[in-house]
């Protein structure tokens, strides 16, 4: 049973399972909140969500609800009597294996159907919408802050890597605000770029995989660290919650923490994490760079008063503790 008598209110988290639903759940408790949160329906229970359910206040203040975008109508009840909404759910499919059309209908039907619910509720006073850098980073321009969009005819004519999730994350991003201004609903969003750290999810996610590919040797991700950024999760869910309660919020927020280049982070992790050995210079000098996610500040975002708290040494000693962990190191 939720506790209704929390002095920050109720809100609701989309994707409680994720590496930053979860992270997002945990902050909200710890920060005096009620909590609501949506997983995927899981008919046979067979779901592991201890993470979350033993989580400090958990028992008091956390509701747990299915539903999933396949069933947009599903997320009403996790939604009614809340006084904000982070959604965060979308579906991560790397491999490609559903077609992009397909999945950009699900996805855009069901943040459609997540902020109606909002409006409906006459109670939920903001929505943050978790986007990604990616839906701005790669416009064409040469100076990226807020206002780029990236052009998705291109990325599906250059057929990038990740091209379906930037397309599927740009067009969503854009229906949720499109649909906050036309409604007058408040809809807020974030662009975090890759995000690294510690995670309490069960699994090990693709953007912590991404940030430990040197140590793990993992060369198919090499090319996305060549000149790019991460940010530590607990930040980016500080930068949701700073959001939701910073009273002129309004519009996009990048949110892109530390950047590097692939050969800056070879002689970080050399001389913290002196047991992994790192590629060789000559390995990496002809490394093609599919995604630039570097360059890219965080202004708007730092004008509101926010301050990162993390730096590449949190990221990596959290990320390399969990993993440790889960026998991945």
């Amino acid at each position: 049973m939720v506790d209704d008598n929390k002095i920050k209110g109720r809100v609701c988290v989309t994707g409680g399972t994720g590496f930053l639903g979860s992270w997002m759940v945990k902050r909200l408790l710890e920060d005096g909140y009620s909590v609501n949160t949506t997983i995927r329906i899981d008919p046979e229970l067979k779901r592991d969500i201890s993470y979350l359910t033993n989580l400090p206040g958990a028992s008091e203040s956390l509701g747990i609800f299915n539903a999933e975008l396949d069933k947009p109508e599903s997320f009403s009840a996790a939604i009614a009597g809340c006084v904000g909404v982070f959604h965060v759910a979308h579906p991560l499919d790397f491999e490609e294996k559903e077609p992009e059309e397909t999945k950009t209908k699900r996805v855009v039907n069901g943040v459609h159907a997540i902020l109606q619910a909002c409006l409906d509720s006459k109670t939920v006073k903001r929505v943050i919408y978790t986007s990604s850098i990616s839906t701005a980073a790669l416009s064409g321009s040469e100076q990226i802050d807020e206002s780029c969009w990236t052009d998705v005819d291109i990325i599906r004519s250059i057929g990038a890597t990740g091209g379906p999730y930037i397309v599927t994350k740009t067009l969503t991003e854009k229906t949720a605000l499109e649909f906050g201004e036309k409604y007058g609903l408040d809809v807020v969003s974030v662009l975090p770029t890759w995000i690294a750290g510690p995670f309490i999810s069960s699994h090990i996610p693709d953007s912590v995989l991404v940030s430990l590919a040197l140590i793990l040797g993992d060369k198919k991700h090499y090319h996305l660290l060549k000149s790019s950024s991460l940010v530590h999760v607990d930040d980016v869910a500080r930068a949701h919650i700073h959001l939701f309660e910073y009273p002129k919020a309004k519009g996009r927020y990048l949110c892109t923490g530390v950047e590097f280049s692939i050969e800056d982070l070879c002689e970080f992790i050399s001389a913290r994490y002196t047991e992994y050995e790192m590629p060789t210079a000559d390995s990496l000098k002809d490394l093609i760079r599919s995604l630039k996610f570097s360059g890219i500040p965080s202004t708007k975002l730092l004008e509101t008063g926010f301050e990162y708290e993390n730096g590449l040494e949190e990221m990596f000693d959290g990320a390399i503790k969990c993993c440790k962990e889960k026998g991945l190191l």
